[in-house]
């Protein structure tokens, strides 16, 4: 973490801590430094104050410093531990688990509880520091730290009870009256009932998530307590077990929104109260009430638990254990009735096992509602820390906290009586003298101006005056007071300081507090027991009485170090912001009680509290009751005063007298009375007055108390004593000569040094002088440029509070008084932004109590107040003109004296850069800021010299932006959130604040401290003299002008739409111009003639604006007097505004004219490109069709730098007009040669770009003297020189290689080229060691950079014209590059998808088109011949093949196999058919031909209308498959669509384009395939219907075959019962062992009676007579005896094959009578044939 440390206030360094866990992780914080030398506020300047971004940070390191810049931002995401964001984490994907885990034990290295970073961070820094960042957290609504466990476990821990101090908050109690009055007070020393949490054992529940709830409620339940719901809260802490926060719940007024009637403190102990028993007991002793959260409690916890009876009347326990066992129950673990042994009061018990953290909340809530207000005690912290000193922490508040305490005791001495009478007593040189002393020198001023004599009277008062002011003698309160910062000890002067203001807030706090609310605290008090405190805390409250009002403790934290004698040099670092935050805690104390009328304080019961009793006794002072009363006071008193807070600045004034100022910024909730007027402040001050309720208190404007002291006044009187003495020697003394250097230490440790005092409306002139050459001598003369930012805003602005916001320094806040001045602070600049803004000091001047209103001397306060902004802006370098959000009542008033101060600022010559800053955007707001941003925007216009005007209004209407940042300066309470954008408004407008000062850095030099002095000196006496115009009461002109303003404004706004008009008419001639001819001399003659015509319209519209202005100068009768003053300004802006149009619109046309011809050449090459793109993309795509290789992208990527370089060479750019670039090169070469030291050789580049060199020669000048007399007997140097000559033309070589290279980039010339051109020589003649004179390096560069203008030269005119073209073509390369990639994907995908349907759909759809009726055809054609009429034809043809064939293998088939058989000749007969077919292939081509056709049709049907249209493949497919179904009479199976292969995006013609060229090649390939021979067996299986099958089917009969000889039925008719065979075959011829059986047939069998063998009858013999009866399906007969020749043909097979079925059946041949050997084979067929033709049956 880099931070600037200032030197400590304390002389001794904090001892280092031991090694341990907590230690480590201070280191990986990057903390560890600082806990020797603690981090202060000083260090927030480094850290916060310069910081322009909210920037997340990148390591664990950055953490703390990013919760510190967060936190000063107010962002509700300070205590966010996260690291990185998103987009970074998950870049560490990749890494490896132990490369994301660090030290933590397995957690993330780029997270750690936020708990633990809060308590890192509070444990690295100092007290001062402390208390800044506790202000901050509680205006962020997050717990703050009251006892810090120490980072050393053997050292106790901190009660932090300083940093409470300057907690200042506003809340309304509920009561039962209507009158509901606001109180405030600082939270340390305000009594309210304090409820503490701890817990006991391990339980579940979320004990911060439930207080949480019950602070805000479950509606808006804010993150006030860090828990493990939030980020990194689930990761174990290891630094902040021991930690005890605070947060508090102040009701609002609100019954619906409050969720108690009355202020609350809650606090809570981090970790397990038994490991923790010191901070357990005291929060026991201290607290009125102890929550105590019950887990599962171990015999340790019991003990302890039931160790504190003694307060049992305190406890409400909530077990929440999660077991069921009884013995860890809290309820079980005493006995029975825990609230009887313990002495629990009744309902102190309450289960919380069952209930989630919202419910438990609401128990806990209704619990304390009904113990609040009057059952629970009210306590203080102030009581707390003496008791925690009593059990041995160590609290922050030691011995020099109370020495500086009791010193602004003394200072104080009789503040009591009255503030207005201290400040008559003690203060006596801010009175009417003073007043009447500036009044006089003004009016001497005048008659000087007037060339008069100066009025005898006038010099005769003021030496009466001065007279009078030479008895002053300073006073006792000064003189400790001055004595009290002359101290060395800087801890001491801090906390002085920090008491002063807030000892001065107490005063005020107590006089805005009524005394009814004293009366009703105090009843409150009597009522809660407040007399019967414990003794601890009722001595916290009664010790040393002679110091009761003390806020200090005996303890010491860190001051106490400071006891040794410290370093004498200022060390401003922790001083200023501890001042600030300590001072609002104290002056804040009594809020609660307020202001008690005498009357009242009889009837009061004695209270112990002498706290309570010292402020009745202040408050019932009878002269401030009437004086309060009567309201009766003069001028000066009823002037307000502010509130003074510290800004930080550190000298550090060694021997070298550099100084380091740094200051941090100081948000705290601020009060607003709720009135308007003295009136109502009047009211609100007496007793007697009545009120109304207040209900919007922070919206309600609030008249600051004149009568109210502040740090302001005594820095004042110390000033006025210094000047006193300067305009009348002799007077004063005690130190009096030290002051200026005192006021120089206040000034750079922080404090404002006030510039005007605008009570009296005078400035201390000597005393300024002596200060501002007190601040030059102590720092360098180089280190005294100043810049100066001015915040001018109304008293009601928060004018202090916004600088402390956007810089971090210490104003005096007027939040309930308002000191009028005009202050200033200077904060010294880091290294980084003072070369940016050319100044070494940023001096910051803030305006108070500007406009604030007074009833007695009307007048006079409106010309103090026309002083004070004209002088605060007269300073200004850059001026901020705060508006409030209460820019209405007195609107008029503000808005003319900030426009009359920037008319005469004006008129003196001088214009600050201004910004406006509102605080809400409400319409007065705004209304406000836009009529002032016109007034300014019109008066920095340049009079004069018009060849800056443009560059001033251009740098006008960048910086005058309204900025809208709605502050938590508002905010009067801690229940009232930070605007969540607060934190990118208020950065947004510091950076626009810089951005001005930037522009002030361009447009004039800064000035000195002395300049600054001369320029005050200056205005003040313009000022004094009046010698403005402008009067200081004069209101009607600066209405009068902002009216003319805003005339003009609307004046310009018609002019410029007017412009706009005619610019649109000019831009369509230049569009119609390049549509017709692109031809360049006639595009420059439009151009020309345009800008001619633009100049002369814009020329006639502003004369017509001038016109205007004169006339209404002319008719108002307030501008006639003032024409000369007010002419110049608006002449000058008429003419700059036709000077900025005119160019404007010039500018313009050439834009418009230039993005035409770029757009006309980038759709040029849009088009070129495209159609380069569709070649390579089908060339592409047809190769992955071919290979079948899929492309990467890389390979892509290759393809398309070829076509993209392709296209660059040959695409025609522009060529460049006259446009030289050898002055580039030489300006480079020149800045070398000079970075070099070889200025001596400047004359040589003089012939750049002149003279070309043909080649490069060695001379004898490149070598020295003596290499040349050494080697001059070596053949004249020859060597030497071939050894350079080679050299050079290696760099040469490499030179052409390297404008090859550059020369074939899509790039114009870059003076890079030559930059890194020179470096290559330089680096080849580093690594080349020669003897050689820097006249060779100088010539090689010379002729290098003369080649160079020649070969860049072609390149930048290639490109110089098409500039943009080229840069937008290479911008968008990516992007073409990306559309080329998808478009071969989506073709691609688009082809396999094409070739997907194809494959799967259409090829088998025309397939089946073709085949299916294929083998009906051929069935036809078969069915034809007589064989296959029926079933006896094909049988008879079948055994006449067979006996003709005459193969036993073949009978012995039909036999055996008889279907078989009969199929496979069946198919042979197919096969024989188509082979000798000649139609087939024509058949097949006439059948291809109408499918293709068809589906080419379906196709194109669907692609109507959707050309380039993206839609999804599926449902088109489907829509062709249906197309094809209904229109060509085919089947289409679309099965495969449903898959998601088909369900593609694409264009859909592009995709019928696709289909058709597959289906144009798969037409082709069938084609070629049908007109080869072909397998028939191979064709006829892909057929649906198989001819072979069919015919089989339709010849094969009856499939009963006869049980004896296995003939088959020859009977046809279906349905037939009885089977009947016409040929039965020989038993022979079948394998069953039959050769002992004579008979050789069945009919034999049946003729001669003798038995028949069957295996059905399991051979059994039957005889003939039996057969029927066996087989009643089956007539089987004898044969007719008369004719024996029907079975001559399976006689003659059996005669012919005996012996082969024999052998075959393995058998005895059967025995064949004589006669059937006779049979010849014609006979067999002509019985075969006669038995055919003659069945009957």
């Amino acid at each position: 973490m880099s931070v600037k440390l200032s030197k400590r206030l304390s002389s001794k360094k904090k001892k280092p801590p031991r090694d341990n866990a907590q230690t480590e992780i201070l280191q990986k914080l990057g903390l560890e430094a600082f806990r020797t030398a603690p981090l202060d506020p000083a260090s927030m300047l480094d850290i916060c104050t310069w910081t322009l971004e909210n920037q997340t940070p990148l390591d664990l390191k950055d953490l703390p410093k990013a919760f510190l810049q967060r936190l000063w931002l107010l962002s509700p995401d300070a205590r966010s531990p996260c690291c990185k964001p998103p987009s970074d984490v998950l870049s560490n994907a990749n890494q490896s688990p132990q490369e994301m885990i660090s030290g933590f034990g397995g957690e993330s290295h780029y997270t750690i509880n936020p708990l633990d970073l809060v308590t890192a961070v509070f444990m690295s820094s100092n007290t001062f520091l402390h208390q800044e960042m506790t202000v901050r957290m509680v205006q962020c609504q997050f717990a703050v730290p009251l006892i810090l466990p120490s980072i050393d476990p053997e050292e106790p821990s901190h009660f932090l009870l300083w940093p409470l101090r300057r907690v200042v908050s506003q809340w309304t109690s509920h009561s039962l009256d209507k009158n509901r009055k606001a109180q405030e007070g600082d939270l340390a020393s305000t009594y309210m009932p304090m409820i503490s949490c701890v817990k006991l054992g391990h339980c579940g529940v979320s004990k911060s998530q439930v207080l949480n709830n019950i602070i805000s409620g479950l509606k808006s339940c804010n993150e006030t307590f860090l828990h493990k719901g939030m980020d990194g809260g689930q990761l174990h802490r290891k630094l902040s077990n021991g930690l005890v926060e605070i947060a508090w719940s102040l009701p609002t007024g609100d019954t619906a929104r409050d969720n108690f009637k009355v202020p609350v403190v809650i606090s809570n102990l981090r970790g397990d109260a038994s490991t923790h028993e010191k901070c357990f007991s005291l929060l026991c002793q201290a607290s009125s009430a102890v929550i105590v959260f019950c887990g599962n409690l171990r015999e340790k916890e019991k003990q302890l638990l039931a160790s504190y009876k003694d307060v049992a009347s305190k406890l409400i326990l909530i077990d929440v254990s999660d077991t069921e066992k009884n013995e860890n129950s809290v309820v079980g673990f005493v006995g029975q009735d825990l609230e009887k042994d313990m002495g629990l009061p009744e309902g102190s018990v309450l289960q919380g096992k069952a209930l989630s953290e919202e419910e438990l909340a609401n128990r806990l809530s209704d619990t304390l509602k009904d113990l609040l207000p009057d059952k629970l005690k009210h306590v203080t912290l102030e009581a707390a820390a003496k008791l925690a000193t009593e059990l041995g922490f160590t609290v922050d508040e030691g011995t020099v906290c109370k020495k500086a305490m009791a010193t602004v005791d003394e200072v104080l001495k009789g503040l009591d009586e009255g503030s207005a009478q201290f400040r008559e007593k003690q203060l006596p040189l801010q009175g009417h003298l003073w007043s009447k002393l500036a009044e006089i020198e003004k009016k001497e001023s005048k008659q000087r101006k007037g060339g008069n004599k100066i009025d005898s009277q006038l010099q005769k008062e003021q030496k009466d005056i001065l007279v009078e002011l030479s008895s002053y003698k300073m006073t006792p309160a000064m003189k400790i007071f001055t004595d009290a910062l002359f101290t060395t000890d800087k801890m001491a002067r801090t906390y002085f300081l920090n008491w002063l203001r807030l000892k001065l807030q107490l005063k005020q706090t107590e006089k805005q507090n009524s005394p009814q609310d004293l009366f009703t605290n105090l009843q409150t008090e009597k009522k809660d027991g407040m007399s019967e405190h414990s003794d601890e805390l009722e001595n916290g409250a009664n010790d040393e009485t002679e110091d009761s009002d003390s806020f200090c403790t005996d303890s010491t934290f860190e001051e106490d170090q400071n006891e040794e004698p410290v370093n004498t040099e200022l060390p401003v670092s922790d001083q200023q912001f501890g001042i600030e935050e300590q001072l609002d805690h104290v002056l804040h104390k009594s809020t609660d009680a307020g202001i008690e009328l005498q009357s009242e304080q009889k009837n009061l019961e004695p209270t112990h509290d002498p706290v309570i009793e010292q402020q009745l006794y202040m408050m019932s002072n009878e002269a401030e009751i009437q004086e309060i009363t009567e309201n009766k006071v003069s001028f000066e008193e009823q002037i307000s005063d502010p509130v003074s807070e510290n800004e930080n600045c550190h000298l550090e004034s060694g021997e070298s007298g550099t100084m380091s100022c740094q200051g941090t910024q100081q948000d705290e909730p601020e009060m607003t009375l709720p009135t308007s007027d003295l009136t109502s402040a009047k009211q609100q001050m007496c007793p007697d007055a009545s009120f109304e309720p207040q209900v919007d208190k922070c919206s309600q404007l609030f008249e600051p108390d004149p009568s109210m002291l502040g740090l302001e006044h005594f820095l004042r009187e110390m000033g006025l004593i210094f000047e006193l003495t300067h305009i009348n020697p002799g007077s004063g003394s005690h130190n009096v000569l030290r002051l200026p250097s005192l006021a120089a230490d206040m000034l750079l440790y922080g404090i404002p040094l006030e510039l005007m005092d605008g009570d009296a409306s005078n400035i201390p002139i000597r005393w300024l002088g002596c200060v501002f050459a007190e601040l030059k001598r102590r720092l360098p003369q180089e280190q005294c440029r100043t810049r100066v930012l001015t915040n001018l805003g109304v008293h009601h602005a928060r004018n202090a509070e916004v600088l402390s916001a956007l810089f971090g320094v210490k104003f005096h806040e007027g939040r309930k008084r308002s000191t009028r001045g005009v202050y200033m602070v200077a904060l010294c600049l880091p290294d980084t932004l003072r070369k940016d803004l050319e100044c070494d000091f940023l001096l910051l001047i803030d305006v108070e109590g500007l406009c604030l209103i007074s009833q007695d001397n009307k007048i006079n306060t409106q010309i103090h107040d026309n002083e004070m902004a004209t002088v605060a802006t007269g300073l200004s370098d850059v001026l901020m003109q705060n508006i409030s959000s209460h820019a209405s009542s007195e609107f008029e008033t503000d808005f003319t004296v900030i426009v009359n101060a920037l008319l005469r600022i004006k008129e003196s010559g001088s214009m600050p850069i201004c910004q406006l800053l509102v605080h809400n955007e409400g319409i007065n707001g705004l209304l406000q800021a836009s009529q002032l941003r016109r007034v300014s925007e019109m008066l920095q216009t340049e009079i004069g010299d018009k060849g800056n005007n443009i560059a001033d209004k251009q740098h006008t209407k960048i910086t005058n932006c309204i900025a809208f940042v709605k502050g938590p300066w508002s905010n009067t309470s801690l229940s009232e959130p930070v605007d969540t954008q607060y934190c990118k408004t208020v950065l947004r407008l510091k950076k626009n604040l810089f951005g001005a000062l930037k522009k002030c850095a361009a447009k004039s030099e800064a000035t000195g401290l002395p300049e600054l002095m001369i320029r005050l000196c200056a205005v003040w006496e313009a000022v004094k003299a009046e010698s403005f115009s402008i009067g200081l009461q004069n209101t009607d002109i600066a209405l009068a002008f902002s009216l003319l303003c805003t005339e003009l404004s609307q004046w310009e706004d018609s002019f410029l739409e007017h412009m706009d008009t005619w610019l649109m008419g000019a831009t369509q001639k230049i569009a119609t111009t390049n549509t017709k001819a692109l031809d360049p001399a006639k595009q420059n003659d439009l151009l020309s003639e345009l800008k001619d015509e633009a100049r002369e319209e814009v020329k006639t519209e502003v004369d017509k604006l001038r016109s205007k202005v004169e006339a209404y100068l002319m008719k108002d009768d307030l501008f006639k007097v003032s024409t000369e003053k007010f002419m110049p300004i608006l002449m000058s802006n008429m003419s700059d505004l036709q000077e900025r149009v005119t160019e404007e619109i010039i500018q313009r046309l050439e834009t418009i004219k230039e993005s035409d011809c770029s757009a006309t050449q980038l759709k040029k090459f849009e088009t070129l490109l495209e159609k380069e793109q569709e070649s390579k993309l089908h060339a592409l795509v047809e190769n992955r069709k071919s290979n079948k290789v899929l492309l990467q992208d890389a390979e892509l990527e290759e393809e398309f730098e070829s076509m993209w370089s392709k296209m660059l060479s040959s695409f025609d750019f522009r060529p460049s007009e006259t446009d030289d670039i050898s002055v580039r090169v030489t300006d480079i070469l020149r800045q070398n040669l000079i970075s070099r030291g070889l200025e001596k050789h400047m004359k040589k580049i003089e012939v750049i770009g002149k003279n070309k060199i043909s080649s490069f020669q060695v001379y004898d000048e490149h070598f020295g003297y003596r290499s040349r007399l050494k080697h001059m007997f070596e053949d004249n140097n020859r060597l030497q020189r071939l050894a350079a000559q080679k050299l050079a033309s290696s760099v040469i070589e490499e030179y052409n290689q390297f404008v090859a290279d550059k020369s074939s980039l899509a790039a114009d010339f870059s003076d890079s080229y030559i930059t890194e051109l020179l470096a290559n020589v330089e680096k080849a003649l580093k690594e080349k060691s020669m003897e050689i004179r820097s006249a060779f390096e100088v010539d090689l560069k010379v002729y290098l950079c003369c080649s160079a203008c020649e070969d860049f030269q072609k390149l930048h005119d290639r490109y110089a014209k098409d500039r943009e073209l080229l840069t937008c073509i290479t911008a968008t390369k990516s992007a073409y590059l990306a559309e080329f990639i998808y478009q071969f994907r989506k073709r691609d995908e688009c082809q396999r998808v094409a070739q997907a349907f194809t494959s799967m759909v259409i090829k088998p759809t025309v397939l089946d088109y073709i085949y299916r009726p294929l083998g009906t055809h051929i069935i036809e054609e078969i069915q034809a011949k007589e064989q296959y009429q029926s079933p006896h034809a094909f049988n008879q043809s079948l055994l006449e093949e067979l006996i003709k064939e005459d193969s036993f293998e073949s009978f012995l088939e039909y036999l055996l196999s008889y279907d078989s058989f009969r199929l496979r000749r069946i198919q042979e007969t197919v096969v024989a058919h188509l082979s000798e077919s000649t139609h087939l292939d024509k058949w097949r081509q006439h059948r291809l031909g109408e499918i293709v056709g068809n589906i080419a049709a379906a196709m194109s049907q669907t692609a109507e209308g959707t050309n380039g249209v993206l839609s999804d493949t599926k449902p088109l497919l489907e829509r062709v498959c249906l197309t094809l179904e209904k229109d060509g009479d085919m089947d289409v199976s679309r099965d495969f669509l449903d898959g998601p292969l088909f369900s593609i995006t694409t264009e859909w013609d592009r995709f019928v384009t696709c289909l058709l060229e597959l289906l144009a090649e798969m037409r082709l390939d069938f084609a070629q395939e049908f007109s080869q021979n072909q397998d028939i067996s191979q064709l006829l299986n892909c057929l649906p219907v198989q001819p072979q099958l069919y015919l089989f089917n339709k010849v094969k009969g009856c499939d009963k075959q006869c049980p004896l000889c296995r003939t088959p039925c020859d009977v046809e008719e279906i349905g037939h019962e009885v089977h009947r065979a016409l040929i039965h075959r020989p038993k022979g011829m079948l394998p069953s062992d039959s050769s002992s059986v004579p008979c050789i047939s069945c009919h034999e069998c049946m003729i001669q009676g003798n038995t028949a063998q069957n295996k059905d009858t399991q051979n059994t013999s039957v005889a003939e007579t039996d057969l029927h009866s066996l087989y009643p399906d089956w007539n089987i007969s004898p044969e007719d005896p008369n004719s024996q020749t029907p079975s001559a043909y399976w006689r003659y097979v059996l005669v012919k094959f005996n012996e082969k079925f024999a052998k075959e059946y393995e058998k005895t041949p059967a025995i064949i009578p004589e006669e059937w050997k006779k049979i010849t084979e014609e006979e067999a067929l002509s019985s075969l044939k006669e038995a055919f033709l003659t069945r009957q049956w």
